[in-house]
C-alpha cells in the first residue's frame, strides 16, 4: 500500500525544513492518489524538477515513493521547469506541486537509479 499524497507532501516539506532548507506546498492534488512534482530552485538562475519515476521500477523496502529527474540536463532555466509544470497541470489538474529553494540543489527523495 502507497503512502496518501497529502501525508508524503507534509513529511517532505518538514524534512526540507529541519535540513535548514526552504520548502513550500504550490499546487495542493488529490490527497490520496494525486501525482508528487517536486521544483528544486538553487537560487543562483538553475533549477532542476523531480516527478514520479517509472511504474516498472523497483522500489525498496521501506521508501514510500521513487522519483526520477524529468528532463537529461542537470540543471535548467526555471522558466523551462515551470512551463513544464504547467503542460503537466493541464494534463492532471490533480498533482502536486512543491517547491525546494536549497543553494546545494537537494532534492530530498528517494532518487530511482
Amino acid at each position: 500500500m502507497r503512502l496518501r499524497s497529502d501525508i508524503f507532501v507534509s513529511a517532505l516539506i518538514r524534512r526540507v525544513e529541519v535540513a535548514g532548507a526552504v520548502a513550500m506546498l504550490r499546487r495542493r492534488g488529490a490527497a490520496e492518489a494525486g501525482a508528487i512534482y517536486v521544483k528544486v530552485d538553487r537560487l543562483d538562475g538553475s533549477a532542476a524538477l523531480y516527478g514520479p519515476a517509472a511504474q516498472s521500477e523497483a522500489i525498496d523496502p521501506g521508501v514510500a515513493r521513487l522519483f526520477q529527474r524529468q528532463h537529461a540536463a542537470e540543471w535548467l532555466d526555471p522558466g523551462e521547469i515551470e512551463a513544464r509544470l504547467a503542460r503537466e497541470v493541464d494534463f492532471d489538474p490533480d498533482l502536486w506541486i512543491v517547491e525546494i529553494e536549497d543553494r546545494q540543489g537537494r532534492a530530498f527523495l528517494d532518487l530511482a537509479k
